[in-house]
């Protein structure tokens, strides 16, 4: 049975950002009252839609890896912020990274996505059904935000990361895995008024994204913490064999929460939660880039990696790097040049929200 090694990285970060200062002139708070409580400085906001963003990453880390679209037998997009629901969004990143009849489809398991995305292209690969997949997350989730809300408000932002398997015998890649779904209370994160249960008569207004922050941090630490036991179990590794840490960047309390029930020193626990704030599915891919590209991954790192989503979906995964960590061919792809500032981006959802 071949193994799914990661050969290719590649992101995309939107350049306009909205300071949490800057934040604060929309809803009632502060930079102190984000970042103690979230570790959140600052979010990114898109002036493209996801599948731009998406074809960005995909692209960059096709050089990475030194192949082409054509040599692609799979395109899975994971978001729950797609450009559009029919036609899926992959099949036009598909189109746009020139993976001609490459297989192309989205999946949706929120903050979850990403690994949920890598297991199902990683068992294809493994069980001999394809030999190479890009394996995207991209969200624009500062187009559903209610910017009247604080406590959501503040938590989320925009990007996309990727990355190519390709079919190997050296055994890397996706290692073990536990992905799965808590429903007992599964109302406590989720955007109510989308989706075909709205009356179409309606006006739908603002998104309604309902944010629970104390009941979901409670089983976001008990779910990534047990998935990551089993992961552990799965690849008869202790502790101690892990190098590096890339966890969800939700929430910096949850990240150290399970940093310390894990034992993981800080030097090897990879955060840009400041940065970007909470990009979803998106979060995990772009963390693994820049683990790259800052030197925490070396060849042959052991990583673990864990979210936890609306639904209330949760996973966590044993990465085995290859020997390789810097790209084949430098990235070529970036997005179209931004005029606008992050608040201008947002200035008429933010007036939409205040009306409603």
């Amino acid at each position: 049975m071949k193994y799914a090694q990661i050969t290719g990285w590649g992101k995309c970060i939107p350049p306009a950002s909205i300071t949490n200062d800057e934040i604060s002139q929309i809803v009632e708070t502060n930079d102190e009252w984000i970042s103690t409580r979230t570790g959140i400085r600052a979010r990114r906001v898109s002036h493209v839609s996801t599948a731009e963003l998406a074809t960005v990453a995909a692209q960059n880390a096709l050089d990475c890896a030194g192949i082409e679209g054509k040599d692609v037998d799979l395109v899975l997009l994971a978001t729950c912020t797609p450009s559009t629901m029919v036609a899926n969004t992959a099949s036009l990143v598909q189109k746009n990274i020139g993976a001609v009849g490459a297989a192309a489809c989205d999946t949706n398991a929120a903050c979850s996505g990403f690994l949920y995305a890598m297991q199902l292209a990683t068992a294809q690969i493994r069980t001999g059904m394809i030999k190479r997949a890009v394996v995207i997350a991209a969200e624009r989730m500062t187009w559903y935000v209610n910017w009247a809300k604080r406590d959501s408000a503040v938590l989320f932002g925009d990007g996309a990361g990727a990355v190519v398997l390709e079919a190997s015998d050296e055994p890397s890649g996706l290692l073990a895995s536990k992905i799965g779904c808590d429903t007992e209370d599964r109302n406590i994160l989720h955007i109510a008024n989308c989706g075909t249960d709205l009356n179409k008569y309606e006006p739908i207004g603002p998104s309604d994204l309902m944010f629970e922050g104390r009941e979901i941090f409670k089983r976001a630490v008990k779910g990534m913490s047990q998935a990551c036991d089993d992961v552990l179990s799965q690849a008869q590794l202790s502790l101690e064999d892990i190098n590096v840490l890339v966890p969800h960047q939700a929430n910096l309390r949850i990240i150290q929460a399970i940093q310390q029930k894990l034992n993981i020193e800080d030097e090897k626990v990879m955060v840009n939660i400041d940065k970007y704030g909470n990009t979803s599915a998106a979060t995990i891919a772009i963390a693994l880039c820049e683990a790259v590209e800052n030197g925490l991954i070396k060849p042959e790192s052991n990583i673990m990696s864990a979210a936890f989503g609306a639904g209330l979906t949760w996973a966590a995964s044993y990465i085995k790097w290859g020997n390789r960590v810097t790209p084949i061919n430098p990235p070529s792809a970036s997005l179209p040049p931004c005029d606008k500032t992050g608040l201008e981006l947002i200035a008429h959802s933010v007036s939409a929200c205040k009306e409603a």
